[in-house]
């Protein structure tokens, strides 16, 4: 019977000691509760076991990365509906503890957090198309950071990174926008074929001009070597002409080895067949001699 309750004493005693003191997990901070004096003290407690009053306390504080997810319903640059899935993590700087709490309090991330965190989304989604957002989440989630870390400033808090979970496109949406763009692609392939063909005739144009050209300068070409040599002709045989005066020819028919005489009486107007079966140029000599007279 003694013995059992000195186990009894034992348990109890050791209930005492231990409502007297608090134990700081690692991954918490905790500050000092003075109901009856200072109140709050701006001490933190890093792990590890503290005693206490009974009636005095320590409150405890997770200062551990933690991450929050949100569906943010934003407007693309084109005025369409985007639903993002954002996950933000992020914790209470564990030196600034007192003042995140008596400045803010324990709920910062509803009061504080979530609304920088849906007006940043917003904001930065509203500069992008709609069917750019997909290939452009790690961009957007990027600029969001940037723009939450500015945001919350001052407010003891750390922001470790902001990721683009999910991205919901409306399908009716999607599908006109993927129709209109498959449109403005027929239309600028239509533009580049026009594009083409506008260069293929004008290469044609300049070809068949090209050509032209070349046939108008070998016909000039032609034109003027008929011309130079008509000219020479013209003076060749103007020259020769000044030099067939009757006494030439009279020599040259003398001069010839086939050439006969024959006297006739002067002013004999009657015809003069002389050999008729002899060569034609001898006859023409003749004739030309008969003339000449």
């Amino acid at each position: 019977m003694r013995y059992v309750a000195k186990i009894m004493l034992l348990v109890t005693m050791l209930g005492l000691l231990q409502a007297c003191g608090t134990t700081v997990q690692p991954g918490q901070r905790g500050l000092r509760w003075y109901p009856l004096s200072e109140g709050l003290t701006t001490e933190t407690l890093k792990s590890g076991f503290y005693w206490r009053a009974p009636w005095n306390d320590i409150y405890l504080y997770d200062v551990q990365l933690r991450s929050y997810t949100e569906e943010v319903d934003a407007l693309s640059s084109d005025d369409l509906p985007v639903i993002l899935k954002t996950a933000i993590i992020l914790r209470p700087i564990p030196e600034e503890v007192y003042l995140l709490i008596q400045e803010i309090g324990p709920d910062f991330y509803p009061r504080v957090v979530k609304p920088e965190l849906l007006a940043a989304v917003r904001s930065v989604v509203s500069n992008y198309p709609m069917v750019t957002v997909p290939e452009k989440s790690s961009e957007i989630a990027s600029k969001v950071q940037g723009v939450v870390v500015d945001k919350l400033k001052g407010r003891h808090l750390d922001v470790a990174s902001v990721a683009l979970a999910d991205i919901d496109l409306s399908r009716v949406v999607l599908e006109a926008v993927e129709r209109k763009q498959a449109k403005e692609q027929e239309k600028e392939q239509k533009e580049f074929e026009l594009i083409i063909a506008e260069k293929d005739a004008e290469i044609a144009r300049r070809r068949a001009k090209g050509e032209g050209d070349s046939i108008r300068i070998r016909a000039e070409g032609e034109a003027e070597g008929l011309r130079i040599r008509s000219v020479g002709q013209a003076k060749a045989q103007e020259a020769i002409t000044k030099t067939l005066t009757p006494e030439y020819l009279r020599f040259k028919l003398y001069d010839s080895p086939n050439s006969k005489f024959v006297l006739l009486p002067d002013k004999l107007n009657v015809p003069i067949l002389i050999n008729p079966g002899t060569d034609h140029t001898t006859g023409q000599a003749r004739e030309e001699f008969r003339m000449g007279r």
